[in-house]
């Protein structure tokens, strides 16, 4: 069957999730490519986080890497934040004050003891073609390195600037999710083994009882062959409902675009 058939060219973590919770939203960021959803402070600091740690782990030194990220924050537009009930100029350059300070505390926290590793890769995007599945899968891997268990195989590496930790992996279905448009990604990209999925979280705030700000998480790939199957199961007959799909219906319930997906319905925007 050919992918012209399909209104998206490759599926990602991202685009999957939406489609599942808010089909509407999905197709209005990923079919029509409109990407007007401002993001919140908390996910701004998260990605500025994450730049410093791309140059970080590039080669950069900590106080550089740092300066990177303090740069991204800083060149953000104020129309691509949503910075809810601050609405006046000045409670906007107070929250802006309050995201440099919680982006400073989180990447300090991170940059104390960061983790080790042979890095491979950095930041690597790459696709991937899985057996049965007739769209091809995209996914970002923070940091591709040599595996700590098999110097033969690779792991895939995660960062997340959390307010507080997560459920282990096995009880956490998106890191399971999420893992797994990593493997096939980086099994294509770099042909060897890929052994595991580790999820730093950082908390951005203070452990009062001094414990370590890092917690990780890993997923030992060889141990979830029942995930494997439900992925696959899922990924096709998500892949075969966008092909079929006429209608595209909004969540109002979603949190994050409940009422603006619910305006794209009203006006018929999306209609075929």
């Amino acid at each position: 069957m050919s992918r012209k058939q399909y209104p998206i060219k490759h599926w990602s973590y991202s685009s999957l999730i939406t489609y599942l919770r808010n089909p509407l939203a999905w197709h209005k960021r990923y079919v029509e490519g409109v990407y007007d959803i401002p993001a919140t402070p908390t996910s701004i600091v998260g990605r500025a986080a994450h730049a410093a740690l791309k140059h970080f782990y590039s080669g950069f030194s900590k106080d550089e890497a740092i300066l990177v990220g303090l740069e991204y924050l800083k060149s953000t537009a104020d129309f691509e934040i949503n910075f809810g009930k601050a609405t006046s100029l000045a409670a906007k350059k107070k929250k802006r004050r309050a995201m440099e300070v919680e982006y400073h505390r989180a990447i300090s926290f991170y940059l104390a003891r960061p983790p080790r590793h042979k890095i491979l890769g950095v930041e690597v995007k790459a696709f991937a073609h899985i057996p049965g599945i007739a769209v091809p899968v995209k996914a970002v891997s923070d940091l591709v390195v040599v595996s700590g268990v098999y110097a033969s195989a690779v792991d895939i590496v995660d960062h997340k600037f959390v307010n507080s930790y997560s459920l282990s992996e096995i009880d956490n279905p998106l890191f399971m999710m999420q893992a797994l448009f990593n493997y096939y990604t980086v099994l294509s990209e770099f042909k060897r083994p890929v052994k595991r999925f580790i999820v730093y979280e950082c908390k951005r705030k203070k452990n009062t009882d001094g414990r370590s700000q890092l917690r990780r998480h890993i997923i030992d790939f060889e141990k979830h062959a029942e995930e494997f199957a439900l992925f696959h199961r899922l990924l096709a007959d998500t892949t075969e409902d966008i092909r079929k799909r006429k209608v595209f219906l909004p969540n109002p319930s979603d949190m994050f675009e409940g009422k603006n997906s619910l305006d794209i319905y009203r006006w018929g925007i999306a209609d075929k």
